[in-house]
């Protein structure tokens, strides 16, 4: 990896850790982690904490929900909404209780449990752009749609395990015979999505590579429609030997090759 790559990935972790604080709420129970991830509203995501003898519970509060329905987005009144709001539910293992987002765990498996909540947060929160008439689908589907026109058989949400232990996941899986793809969907490409999609790539290559005895190939789409992607982010993936797609050329003969030659 280069250089100024492996210190990006480093600092983004550091950054993570040192933005990271937690306090306890006055006359409760619960604490509050303060985490540097935005918000639907670029205000600080935070998530709350308890412990119930062995029992860790992490919990949003409510605001995730509350938050869709102040910008006009409520789930409830969209049966498309909904229907996203159980695939992603399931995907992360989260509660839905009484509009607040929950997940139960131990002291052992908490690290895991505390990133599938902020990430079914994060992707419930995409849930936004469904509320702007103009918008027909986020970008994720728009991919799941060009993998259909392409025939491609995939399975969507893929979950793997890596070498940390912890568990992430891809947007699609393609297996073929000797090789399989993990794909994940970039609306934007930024100094924060890459770092992060490098790492849960490198860490679980090897470990899918001995179970399945194939080659395991990671695969951003990025989106370039209305941007240009810097070619650092570009020369990033490839000195990782993942590979990319941009959204504008996804119909080139060696884009195309990139999903459906890879047996």
């Amino acid at each position: 990896m280069n250089n100024w790559l492996n210190e990006l990935i480093d600092n983004y972790y550091n950054f993570l850790k040192g933005k990271t604080t937690v306090f306890t709420e006055t006359g409760s129970n619960w604490a509050v982690i303060s985490t540097p991830f935005v918000g639907l509203f670029n205000d600080t995501l935070e998530i709350y904490i308890k412990k119930e003898n062995e029992k860790i519970i992490i919990s949003d509060d409510g605001l995730t929900y509350r938050n869709l329905e102040l910008i006009g987005s409520a789930i409830s009144r969209s049966p498309k909404r909904k229907d996203l709001l159980d695939r992603i539910l399931l995907t992360y293992g989260i509660q839905l209780q009484n509009d607040e987002l929950i997940v139960e765990g131990t002291e052992n498996n908490f690290p895991q449990k505390k990133h599938n909540l902020i990430s079914a947060i994060s992707e419930i929160n995409d849930m936004y752009m469904l509320a702007k008439h103009t918008v027909a689908s986020i970008f994720k589907e728009d991919v799941k749609n060009y993998l259909d026109e392409q025939e491609i058989i995939y399975t969507p949400q893929f979950i793997s395990k890596g070498s940390t232990g912890l568990e992430f996941t891809f947007d699609f899986q393609i297996a073929y015979r000797e090789k399989e793809i993990v794909l994940k969907a970039f609306n934007t490409l930024n100094k924060l999505n890459l770092p992060n999609f490098l790492f849960t790539w490198s860490d679980i290559k090897k470990v899918r590579e001995n179970i399945t005895g194939k080659e395991l190939i990671g695969l951003a789409i990025i989106n370039d429609e209305e941007r240009e992607i810097q070619k650092e982010y570009l020369d990033a993936l490839k000195s990782e030997n993942a590979d990319f797609i941009l959204w504008t050329q996804r119909y080139t003969p060696d884009n195309i090759n990139k999903i459906k030659d890879a047996a």
